[in-house]
Order: structure tokens, then sequence, then C-alpha cells
């Protein structure tokens, strides 16, 4: 890792803390820290269960727990249990909590146009751009990619999003009992394997391998969400999957894809796969790929 960036990073944040005043008790000038407050903003109006928020913002159970605690006392959330399942906490504003969340809004949004104020057109505009890429950029650092099994309900879940979006963009429709691969239960070990990309605990993204004896690897289902495209997660599917191939010891990974997926087609090409004659009668398929790898 060069020192220069670790130098950079560490000055941004330190910039960035003291700019947007999470280093005070006081988070826009109200009675509860930064932590309290973002947890407001993320409770919401239709409120959320206590896993689900824990997952979201990467915080431990104890930590959250010490954070409701303090907002319910201050009568600004409810934690109950869920009806239909006991054993799930739900946390809920109150009318305090949401009036709460209102004016941390209008503050919020106080703060920004004072960090925009004292700049020129140019340079608010080269800061939005900027903090749009840095936002994506750390988005993607946090996206974490899980081997699940096909039947898992994030990958069920990715599944039908990607048929849905198949059957939208072929001429001819799409229906995965006509593919060869109709039930993505045959990515499971140890003929292959199936992985679901999250992000702060939400399903973004899938791709599966195939890994039949005796023959060349073969990547199936790679979907990326559309709102979750644009931070590489394409190229990590590829490279994750071509590393798994490799500790597998296969030389040779293969994949095909339809003429309407003109990006997917850019990437593989990018990624050093080169188009070769058809190895299948894949009925959705107009090019086939493949790339020669090494053992590892």
């Amino acid at each position: 890792m060069d020192a220069g960036q670790i130098d950079q990073v560490r000055h941004f944040n330190r910039t960035v803390t003291e700019r947007v005043g999470v280093l005070h008790d006081r988070y826009l000038g109200r009675d509860r820290p930064i932590g309290e407050a973002r947890l407001l903003w993320e409770i919401g109006e239709q409120g959320q269960d206590v896993r689900g928020l824990r997952e979201r913002l990467g915080l431990d159970s104890g930590y959250v727990s010490r954070l409701l605690r303090a907002l319910e006392a201050d009568g600004l959330v409810v934690v109950e249990p869920h009806p239909g399942d006991r054993r799930v906490r739900t946390v809920r504003l109150t009318g305090t909590g949401r009036a709460e969340r209102d004016l941390l809004d209008e503050r919020s949004d106080d703060l920004a146009g004072s960090l925009l104020e004292p700049l020129n057109a140019g340079q608010r505009a080269r800061l939005v751009a900027a903090m749009a890429e840095v936002d994506r950029l750390l988005t993607a650092g946090t996206v974490t990619l899980d081997a699940v099994d096909p039947d898992h309900p994030d990958a069920r879940r990715c599944l039908r999003s990607y048929f849905t979006e198949l059957q939208e963009r072929f001429d001819t429709g799409f229906d995965p009992a006509q593919s060869l691969l109709p039930d993505a239960g045959g990515l499971r070990p140890p003929d292959g394997l199936f992985l679901v990309a999250r992000s702060q605990g939400e399903p973004i993204g899938c791709a599966g391998l195939k890994l039949p004896p005796g023959s060349a690897a073969e990547i199936k289902r790679m979907w990326v969400a559309p709102a979750a495209r644009g931070l590489g997660l394409g190229r990590r599917f590829l490279t994750e999957l071509e590393e798994l191939a490799a500790r597998d010891g296969r030389v040779l990974l293969r994949l095909d894809t339809n003429k309407a997926l003109d990006a997917a087609i850019g990437l593989y090409h990018s990624c050093g796969f080169r188009e070769v004659p058809a190895f299948n009668d894949e009925p959705y398929a107009h090019h086939w790929f493949e790339k020669r790898i090494e053992r590892s």
C-alpha cells in the first residue's frame, strides 16, 4: 500500500470529520451525538427491524442497543417485538421522534449549504462530482461476496431480478426453463458454486460457477443490480470466479452471452476473454468466450 495514498486518505478523513461536525457530542446543535442522529434517520417513517438496521450500518449489537435505549429514554422511538415473530425486534419513530428527524433533516440541508456557499459555481460542481465519485468508491469497498446455496432467499431474489431483466431485454424474451441451466441448483458444490454480492446487508448481484468433472469451468447467471452498476462489481465477480476455478485446478474458463448484453460483452473483452466458436447449444447465446487461466 502506497504511504502517500494512506496519508492523503487520513488527511481527507480529518478534514471531513471537522467540516461536518462529527467531533461534537451535540451534532447539528441538538442534544445527541451523530450516532443517535444517524439512527433516527435510518429508522425512517416505516420503521425497521433492529437486526437489519445493525447490518446496514455495520454496527455491533451492543452499540446499537445502547443507542436505541438512549433514544427510547428520550421518547423518540419505540422498540417492540415484531407482531409476526416475537424473536425479531422492531423499532419505529414516535411523533416526537419524527419531529426530531425532520429538524435534523433541515439542519443537515443547512450544513450542506454551508459547505457549498463559499465556493464559486465551478468549485461547487467539482466538489459535488468528487463527492459522488468518493461515494461510489467507498460503497464499492463495502460490498461483500459470499458463497451461498442457490436456494438462499438472497440468491432467489437476485435470480428473479436477473430473469426479469433478461425477459425485458432479449428480443425473444427469456424463460430459464428453456436454457441449458434451468435450475440454479446445478451451481451447488461439488459441481459448482454460487456467489451473492451484498451492500449494507442487501443483495445487489450474483454469479455462478459450473465445475463439471473433467471439463472447463463455466460462468453462469452473472448479474448486477442496476443501482450497483459502475462499482466494478462485474469485474470483481469475474476475478473471484477465475481464482476459484484456478484453485479447483481448472485451466480454462468459459461463458456465453446474448447479443443484447453489450456492456457485458465489452467487460469480457477487457478482462482477457476471447471470442470463440460455439461450445454449447444454449438457445439464448450469440457469443461464446473463453480464457486460459493459471493454476493457483
